[in-house]
């Protein structure tokens, strides 16, 4: 078990006037509070707190932090309470504590639910005081530590969420060594074969890799003491994770892989920097590609260097990462280095402009109200590569490599990428889902009348613009939905002599909507118009309102008659001849991706806000769709009305093709209402042509009738997959 000494020692190190006796009375208060209690590994619990305050005291926090450290779990597991810690430690350590203090009393539904709140809230705690998580890094490291002896299902569980979660947060936040540790212990356990089996492959090699390690140090301090540049040089073998994930990422096999060891040299400012990758260039052939300047252009967490792969002396490929001392402390240090200097060490995350992505973090959190949306949106934030991209203007901007000039609209301002239309790349305009190279000058084209849809959310790839545009669709779903459950209770009102404007009016509808466990009149609309709720369900609830004293329900609405009138599902006028199992009322549309026709075999999709979409069963889109919202639908038997359909057709570039196919259409009486025809460079015509038909049998019978015409070469039934 480590010693309260060492932890003393190591805080006096980073701060010469450390309060060391806050840290003390925390430690005497932590030992008192865990008396008796051990750990899964029958170790005193006292061993954890111990741990967690000495990784803090190692990175070079302050004392409030290193005495939360001690005192972290004292509040959820012992008979301590939050304001006895603030009465002895004051209000700056009760704030930590109380911001790491556990979730597990709040009940979920599900262990996914649990997790995705827990990261919530400490995201939360962290737009306070970033210290609470530099704890709570501290606390998963040790338990990380010891994760043996949980049982292997929560080996797993807990290792996929620290890989997921802890060590992006540790990367993000320039904590690189921590981050490397994480990432070799969660990997140990996600992949305990493969981490053997690196593991052992590099305890056969090390005696080589030592020698390569000491010839390449030597070398470069030649190269600096001939030079005269004042400086430090190290060599060591890449962790076992990153091994893994250039095998990965290069398809190598152990034996192929020639690129794992690195070097860093230190030195005392910034034209030394420049001048060691000269020499270093000089001496060894640089690898094409593989040079980047973080000195001139730091990444987001503040981290600054400049990084080269060469072919070393042994041929061997070596990366070189060279920086000035102050620019070490900031890479080693991260985020604590901001509290080395400081004289109560309480630094917002506001302040400071490195960790602006921090700030756009807490600002999405409050938009998601889905903690799993929330969870998904941090992870696509942590887990990226950047590129730099510019303004016009010059100002330069971060993105996740894979990057859109969407995405970089919605970097610059919510406006600009909800009204975005059009992108210039380098003084040319691109389509918005081109993808964004380091470098790049991007002018976003802006239209008041322009607004985000579905389709966007193809294009994107940061978390930013994605919540920004969900919230926008989200927002536009709700207001459809509205007025489309207004428009479906009031019409189906009116069958039964039920005025629902004024049941809104008089406030008889709000009581049916307390009676349904809804909170306001217009949740309860919306609910109608997501297809939640029928129309039936709600009239007849007015009904008993409406007239107390009848115990019957409300009689259904006569049926209409199949001809004359709109059918059932007519509200939509291009649902007709559509019905649901066990649901009337309800608006429906066909989908434009498959152009379902009568006979068609088919399928509804519950769709939010729009009612319900009917697609072919054979539709590519139905496998990505969420099981749960598709439902059974059917041909009701109403009179046929026209429905269009798309006929894809490649044929001999040839004098009359078109003339062909047209004269067959007419013969069976077929309307066309677009088309589209344009040429290959093998001479070939390829049609795109939109027709109207009664039936799927008109339709393929229209279809064989041009297979059979000469210089067609195929006639396809086009969807969204096929054009």
């Amino acid at each position: 078990m480590i010693r309260i000494q060492e932890i003393l020692d190591k805080a006096a190190a980073s701060n010469p006037s450390a309060d060391l006796e806050l840290v003390q009375r925390a430690y005497v208060f932590a030992a008192a509070a865990h008396k008796g209690q051990t750990r899964l590994s029958g170790e005193a619990y006292l061993s954890h707190p111990l741990a967690v305050a000495n990784s803090l005291a190692e990175m070079g926090f302050d004392e409030p932090t290193i005495a939360a450290g001690l005192l972290h779990d004292t509040v959820e597991d012992t008979k301590a309470t939050l304001e006895e810690i603030d009465d002895k430690f004051g209000e700056e350590v009760a704030d930590i504590v109380d911001g790491v203090t556990k979730i597990s009393m709040i009940p979920f539904d599900t262990k996914e639910e649990a997790q995705a709140e827990n990261i919530r809230k400490m995201i939360l705690a962290m737009s306070n005081d970033m210290r609470v998580l530099m704890v709570k890094l501290a606390d998963r490291l040790h338990n990380m530590n010891t994760l043996s002896f949980q049982k292997v299902h929560k080996q797993r569980r807990i290792a996929q969420e620290t890989m997921d979660i802890y060590a992006p947060l540790a990367n993000r936040l320039g904590l690189h060594g921590l981050k490397r540790e994480l990432e070799d212990l969660s990997f140990k356990y996600l992949k305990p074969d493969v981490f053997n089996q690196i593991e052992h492959w590099l305890d056969q090699h090390q005696v080589v890799e030592k020698h390569i390690i000491d010839k390449v140090v030597a070398l470069i301090r030649g190269l600096l003491d001939d030079n005269g540049i004042q400086g430090q040089v190290y060599g060591r073998i890449k962790h076992i994770y990153s091994i893994y994930k250039k095998m990965q990422s290069q398809s190598l096999t152990l034996d192929e892989m020639h690129d794992i060891m690195a070097f860093r040299v230190l030195v005392e400012d910034i034209k030394d920097c420049y001048a060691v990758l000269g020499l270093v260039h000089s001496q060894w052939h640089p690898v094409h590609g593989r040079f980047k300047d973080y000195i001139s252009m730091p990444k987001a967490n503040g981290y600054q260097s400049l990084h080269t792969t060469i072919i070393g002396p042994e041929k061997e490929r070596i990366e070189i990462q060279i920086r000035t001392m102050q620019m070490h402390r900031q890479a080693e240090h991260g985020v604590a280095a901001h509290w080395l200097y400081k004289e109560k060490g309480r630094v917002n995350p506001r302040d400071l402009e490195q960790f602006s992505w921090l700030r756009e973090i807490f600002e999405r959190q409050s938009e998601e109200s889905d903690s799993r949306e929330f969870l998904h949106s941090l992870k696509m934030d942590l887990f990226k590569d950047e590129v730099y991209v510019y303004t016009p203007a010059g100002d330069v901007k971060e993105l996740p490599e894979g990057a859109t000039p969407l995405d970089f609209a919605f970097q610059i301002h919510s406006k600009v990428g909800q009204h975005c239309s059009g992108a210039k790349v380098n003084g040319r305009l691109m389509p918005l889902g081109t993808e964004l190279k380091n470098g790049d000058i991007v002018e976003i084209i802006t239209d008041p009348s322009r607004n985000p849809n579905r389709d966007w959310l193809k294009m994107v790839k940061t978390a930013r613009a994605r919540s920004r545009i969900q919230h926008y669709i989200r927002t536009e779903e709700r207001a459809h939905a509205m007025a489309l459950g207004r428009e479906m209770l009031e019409k189906e009102g009116r069958k039964v002599s039920l005025n629902v404007s004024k049941a809104v009016k008089n406030g008889q509808l709000a009581i049916v909507a307390q009676d349904l466990s809804y909170e306001s009149v217009n949740d309860l609309v919306a609910a109608v118009g997501y297809s939640h709720l029928t129309p039936r369900r709600v009239l007849n609830r007015l009904y008993a309102v409406l007239h107390p004293d009848e115990v019957a329900p409300l009689a259904a609405p006569p049926k209409e008659p199949k001809e004359g009138k709109e059918a059932k599902g007519d509200a939509s006028r291009k649902g007709d001849g559509v019905g649901i199992s066990g649901v009337d009322g309800v608006l429906m549309r066909f989908a434009k991706c498959c152009n379902p026709v009568t006979g068609d075999a088919i399928i509804g999709y519950i769709s939010r806000g729009m009612g319900i979409s009917v697609h072919r069963t054979d539709c590519a889109n139905v496998a990505n769709m969420e099981p749960e919202r598709l439902i059974s639908v059917q041909w009701d038997g109403a009179k046929e009305e026209p429905h269009e359909a798309r006929i894809f057709i490649i044929a001999e570039n040839v004098h009359g093709v078109l003339a062909d196919v047209t004269r067959v259409v007419a013969k069976d009486k077929v309307n066309i209402t677009t088309l589209n025809m344009d040429n290959t460079v093998d001479h070939r015509a390829r049609v795109h042509m939109t027709v109207e038909v009664q039936n799927s049998t008109q339709l393929y019978a229209l279809i064989e009738a041009i297979r059979v015409l000469p210089n067609i070469h195929e006639v396809v039934r086009e969807t969204e997959d096929t054009a």
